[in-house]
């Protein structure tokens, strides 16, 4: 009697993940591009720092505080130019997104290229404020380099 060969669990598919994570991205600049758009209504504005006035002691007062003041401190130009960064960046983390996630050659290039060439940035900006979250990023995206051109490499060898 031979015995019954199971099949090996499918691994998690690295492209999708990735991809996935690429347009999680996506989503918060679009967040955060809608609010951009949002705080420049004035009435929305004043019941944010009404909100968080009546919160003295919790990290949303704070948070919330520095960001209406670092908000408004911004002229129309620089809060245009924000909303159109932050608008090219989702468009991008898009394209990368829906391209790893249909399998794409050319999306696995795009995104080690692009993640590559923006990892010195998040070095710089971890060295002069340094935090958890960017220091989280900055691995995430190290990761996501390191094992998109394996798998370019791997492919080609095959």
């Amino acid at each position: 009697m031979t015995p019954v060969v199971r099949p090996a669990l499918q691994r998690i598919d690295v492209l999708r993940t990735i991809a996935f994570y690429k347009l999680v991205k996506v989503l918060l600049l679009l967040a955060l591009a809608y609010g951009e758009v949002r705080l420049s209504d004035a009435s929305l504005t004043a019941k944010l720092a009404i909100w968080a006035s009546e919160r003295p002691l919790g990290l949303e007062h704070k948070v919330v505080t520095w960001l209406l003041e670092w908000f408004s401190g911004l002229s129309a130009s620089r809060v245009h130019a924000l909303r159109m960064v932050t608008l090219a960046y989702a468009a991008v983390f898009s394209i990368e997104g829906i391209g790893l996630w249909m399998r794409k050659r050319w999306a696995e290039w795009l995104t080690v290229i692009i993640t590559a060439s923006l990892i010195p940035l998040e070095l710089w900006e971890l060295f002069h404020n340094p935090n958890f979250g960017k220091a989280a990023v900055l691995i995430a995206n190290l990761a996501i380099v390191i094992i998109l051109i394996w798998h370019v490499r791997s492919k080609t060898r095959h």
